[in-house]
């Protein structure tokens, strides 16, 4: 059976089919994905009101790829006081903000009340925002810089507040290139492992893809394929992100940047791939806005938000310093053929705007 016929029944593809997808014309893929976004989402596009908060920029880890951890190309340190990231949320709230997405660097010179504590201030604070934090790196680095079991430190952050997390640190799961990209950090199976506990404790979280630096596509389909096989297990899954990698400002020194096709393309493979994965997202603070709603025709369903103010990204060189207001946003979501539809941290709906 060809790889048409499975597509048009919807059937799942192996690995040699998958990385085949990509020796398919754009406009064959963009189909094949829309029709499953469709079939999922209709028209919606999502978005949430959120706002980026990373308490800081000292790390342990030295990843080629990071331009925001303090290094000889970013030559400013800084830790914030938890009275400092409160009068953040406490601004961000006033103005209509329903999720902070708080991820930092791996600093060694704080102690773990400085990480958790935070969460517990702002719960207490406001009861009602939705913390999405702690990547799974930063689980791991903080498990083993206090001695601590995953499990541990995953039942600290849910009893401190959290109450999801996102899907950073898995860069690309092929072991030989997280060796050149992030060596030291995380491992493909430890990141893997903390997602499946936190799972199984009933959390949600997202799952990211760092692409378009010294990978191969071969290893993009390695790594699309494990996602899916733990959703398999867990369900624990709310989104895939393909993440762009951003050129300048770290030590990879590739030359030039992801194209539009290449990124279009790995979009809709995402989509045509993570049957069990309900949403795909665009993230526009590492494509550019312009690229992420085309990326809606190629199987996309999801923007991200407002964001606010974002510093991972924008160190490498992406345009997302200031974020994005909503009604720019749902202007363009509209503008581009699609519903915009302003939804939670957990994909519920909370406002279609018609």
């Amino acid at each position: 059976m060809d790889i048409l016929t499975k597509l048009e029944r919807g059937e799942r593809l192996d690995f040699k089919e998958a990385l085949a997808l990509y020796d398919l014309d754009l406009f064959t893929l963009g189909h094949y994905a829309s029709m499953r976004r469709e079939a999922l989402h209709g028209k919606k596009s999502y978005f949430n009101i959120n706002r980026h908060i990373n308490p800081t920029n000292i790390c342990k880890d030295i990843c080629k790829f990071c331009a925001f951890s303090a290094h000889r190309k970013n030559p400013n340190p800084y830790t914030m006081s938890h009275q400092e990231i409160m009068a953040i949320v406490e601004d961000g709230v006033a103005r209509g903000v329903k999720e902070f997405h708080i991820v930092s660097a791996h600093n060694d010179q704080v102690d773990l009340e400085w990480y958790l504590g935070i969460f517990r201030k702002i719960k207490e604070r406001f009861p009602q925002v939705h913390i999405k934090a702690l990547t799974a790196a930063e689980v791991n680095f903080l498990a083993k810089e206090h001695g601590l079991q995953f499990g541990a430190l995953l039942d600290l952050m849910i009893e401190s507040g959290v109450d999801s997390m996102p899907g950073g640190g898995a860069e690309i799961f092929d072991e030989k290139i997280r060796a050149q990209i992030c060596k030291g950090k995380v491992s493909s199976q430890e990141w893997l492992e903390i997602h499946r506990l936190w799972h199984q404790r009933g959390r949600k979280s997202n799952a990211t893809m760092l692409f378009g630096h010294i990978e191969e596509r071969s290893h993009r389909i390695d790594h699309i394929l494990r996602i899916r096989a733990l959703q398999d297990e867990t369900g624990g899954f709310n989104c895939f992100i393909p993440l762009v990698y951003q050129t300048q400002n770290n030590y990879l020194n590739v030359p030039y940047p992801l194209t539009g096709q290449e990124y279009l393309k790995t979009i809709a493979i995402a989509r045509i791939l993570l049957d069990n994965i309900p949403h795909i997202k665009a993230y526009w603070a590492s494509s550019t806005l312009n690229l992420a709603l085309v990326a809606q025709e190629f199987g996309a369903d999801d923007l991200d938000g407002t964001i606010e103010q974002e510093a991972i990204q924008s160190a490498a060189g992406a345009k997302s310093r200031n974020g994005v207001k909503v009604e720019e946003l749902v202007h363009l979501i509209r503008d581009s053929g699609f519903i915009p539809v302003e939804r939670d941290s957990l994909y519920n709906e909370l406002k279609v705007w018609t």
